[in-house]
């Protein structure tokens, strides 16, 4: 599959062979883990894309954690834009972003590279491992830090803090998406954050039905928000804005645009009550 969000294996294969292509495209692996936080990185210096950097969840594309704002805060973007400029990343590049995780982190630079004025980006559909399965060329060397020149231009109204989700949520024309999992979205389980259950009035999609269990986009992302298509506004979280970004990928190939991110998300939520 491509389009100008969700890239093929084949398609990112066949450019970066090509030199005049190659020097255009800048692929990025985002693989992490919540549970060993250091795994991605040490995946990625073990093999990666050939000519991939890499980017850390907690290093790069969150800020610290602080008493309210939940447990990934959104990055320090003058600090970002220059670890991207240092990849080589101009407004002419086309940025190719990858995990191993059905996207849950690939989707957050996706995300974050359009919230910082940066059209050009899409996530590599079947992630590492179906660059693997393909017999691609992967590598160890790291690559050398480049000259580029990455301005940020934040789109500031496609996020939402805690006052604005509770003033908005309960419209008739915005519906507030909770995208983690039902069990946690119910209530029934809880494992990361100190209150179990859902903003009241969210309606649950969870984010890993975007994918099938090998990380490949489903065909169906049109058909998924046919109940939300009409909305105005549509406000996506889920337990720290990560895998909502997922959900808004999501909504991005369904067509729909009035898409919002609650960056705190449930453990924003959370940090109030």
């Amino acid at each position: 599959m491509h389009n100008p969000n969700i890239v093929s294996a084949d398609w990112l294969h066949a450019r970066l062979d090509q030199p005049q292509d190659h020097s255009q495209i800048v692929v990025i692996d985002c693989r992490f883990s919540l549970a060993d936080q250091d795994l991605g990185r040490k995946q990625y210096q073990e093999n990666h894309i050939q000519g991939a950097y890499y980017l850390d969840l907690h290093l790069d594309l969150s800020s610290p954690v602080q008493q309210h704002g939940g447990r990934h805060p959104l990055p320090d973007f003058e600090q970002l834009a220059t670890k991207l400029s240092q990849m080589g990343i101009t407004e002419k590049t086309t940025v190719i972003a990858y995990d191993d995780s059905r996207f849950a982190f690939a989707s957050r630079l996706w995300w974050l590279l359009r919230y910082m004025g940066h059209e050009s980006v899409a996530v590599l559909d079947g992630g590492f491992a179906g660059w693997q399965d393909q017999n691609y060329a992967t590598s160890a060397e790291i690559p050398e830090p480049k000259m580029g020149c990455f301005i940020p231009n934040l789109q500031t109204g496609w996020v939402v803090d805690i006052q604005e989700v509770k003033s908005r949520k309960d419209l008739a024309d915005v519906v507030l998406v909770d995208s983690r999992e039902g069990d946690r979205y119910r209530g029934e389980r809880e494992p990361i954050d100190p209150v179990a259950g859902h903003i009241e009035g969210a309606v649950n999609y969870p984010w890993m039905e975007v994918t099938n269990e090998q990380g490949f986009v489903l065909s169906n992302q049109g058909d998924r928000w046919q109940n939300v298509q009409n909305a105005q506004e549509v406000i996506v979280y889920c337990g720290s804005g990560v895998t909502a970004c997922v959900n808004l990928l999501s909504l991005k190939l369904a067509g729909i645009e009035t898409a919002k991110l609650y960056a705190g998300s449930w453990s924003d939520w959370c940090s109030y009550l």
